[in-house]
């Protein structure tokens, strides 16, 4: 079987929380992950984000680096990014291949997840990568890229999100996302409510690691240039001027902040050298794509946008605000296990419009289920099933005023690799 069928066939088993089966593949292969350093990035908003400053700014100075995220948008290579480069598909399948090897003595086969998280550490060995950068898949404690024990833990923004997997309240949820925390190691916490910070700070005690709240001690001043955040800032370790954000949107500044302490942290300890100077380029040279990304099809801006829960769309909605200052026609499709009265709820206030669409996906809300959210929470925005998302976006277009798609990341990466 190709490695590629290998690794679909996986999906079958769905989402599985817990660390035996990894332990098991990771020890199976050697522990690939004893051969770098590893920096490993929870949270519910901004982790991505945040995890693709702090590798470009590590990059910046001189590490080799890996990077590892997920889901990916259109192609799988880009979920184990080497130095900023994709690996070659061949790279990637003799990874899965010796991932297939290892798994066969395990009681049970692996989860999709667990099996992409064991070949990212089996191909960054290969690739003789100095630190990695993990972004975590699914809360923390059990997600599988918490097999590593890394030099330092990132913690972004909490909210509510894959309630029935992680808990119902945020305490519940902040715990699990705090489960990435070890012993005497450092851990960042970014901008976060009060009872974030309580469970997050207990957890850091227990584990006698070493918390520092990003925004403590910085003063921040921005504004806004078609729809660039321009800012500067001030650190209890250093000054930086001018920063034009690689990343749109104002809620970048907390990643930004969350970035730069984390490294100047990681720098103070020894852990890692990382200069003012390349912190800088990892907040102005960062690329995460489906994240406020502006493209161009037939004529009409297209605005895309991984908004999946009721955070992130209200990030979205308040950079609509600020950059457009008026509503704008959306495309929205999500997966069905989202709050989607809350979500469809926090874009309604940016949307003139809703065309609702599903990618194919047994996962996928139907959009006859997001139109009947919308006329339970915005009565009066219009809203359509529009059908395939390509057929969507297309109801929109040519049109003046820019066009958003917004949701899964799985809509966002199919829309993007469409009109390319």
């Amino acid at each position: 079987m190709p490695a590629r069928d290998y690794l679909s066939s996986l999906e079958q088993f769905g989402i599985k929380l817990g660390l035996e089966q990894i332990r098991g593949l990771v020890d199976a292969l050697g522990r690939p992950d004893r051969s770098f350093a590893s920096i490993i990035v929870a949270g519910t908003n901004g982790k991505g984000s945040v995890t693709a400053m702090v590798e470009r700014a590590l990059r910046a100075a001189g590490y080799r680096t890996g990077r590892y995220i997920s889901p990916h948008l259109v192609r799988l290579e880009e979920r184990f990014v080497v130095d900023g480069v994709e690996p070659t598909p061949e790279e990637v399948d003799a990874s899965i291949d010796r991932v297939r090897a290892a798994a066969a003595a395990l009681p049970a086969p692996p989860s999709y997840f667990e099996a992409t998280t064991a070949a990212a550490l089996d191909l960054f060995r290969r690739r003789a990568v100095e630190v990695a950068v993990l972004e975590v898949g699914l809360g923390g404690r059990l997600d599988a890229t918490n097999v590593v024990t890394p030099a330092g833990a990132v913690i972004t923004a909490i909210d509510l999100d894959h309630q029935q997997h992680l808990g119902r309240t945020i305490e519940a949820i902040a715990a699990e996302k705090a489960g990435v925390i070890k012993a005497d190691r450092p851990v960042v916490l970014g901008r976060n409510a009060d009872a974030v910070r309580a469970v997050v700070g207990a957890a850091a005690e227990a584990a006698r690691a070493p918390l520092t709240y990003a925004p403590d001690g910085v003063t921040t001043s921005a504004t806004m240039a078609d729809g660039r955040t321009i800012a500067s800032f001030v650190t209890p370790c250093a000054r930086y001027d001018g920063v034009r954000l690689a990343l749109r949107g104002r809620h970048q500044l907390d990643n930004a902040v969350t970035t730069m302490r984390f490294l100047e942290v990681m720098a103070d300890t020894h852990e890692l050298a990382v200069p003012a100077e390349a912190i800088r380029v990892g907040l102005e040279d960062a690329v995460w794509p489906a994240r406020l990304e502006l493209r161009r099809w037939r004529d009409t801006d297209v605005l895309i946008d991984g908004a999946h829960n009721p955070a992130g769309a209200r990030a979205l909605a308040a950079y609509i605000a600020e950059t457009y200052g008026r509503p704008l026609p959306m495309v929205v499709g999500v997966m069905r296990d989202k709050a989607l009265d809350d979500l469809v709820a926090a874009l309604a206030p940016a949307a003139s419009r809703f065309v609702f669409t599903a990618v194919d996906s047994p996962r996928a809300a139907r959009p006859a289920d997001l139109v009947a959210a919308a006329s339970r929470v915005a009565p009066s925005r219009p809203a359509v099933d529009g059908g395939a998302p390509l057929d969507a976006l297309a109801t929109l277009v040519p049109s003046p005023l820019p066009v958003v798609v917004a949701g899964s990341l799985y809509l966002c990466g199919e829309i993007r690799a469409r009109i390319s």
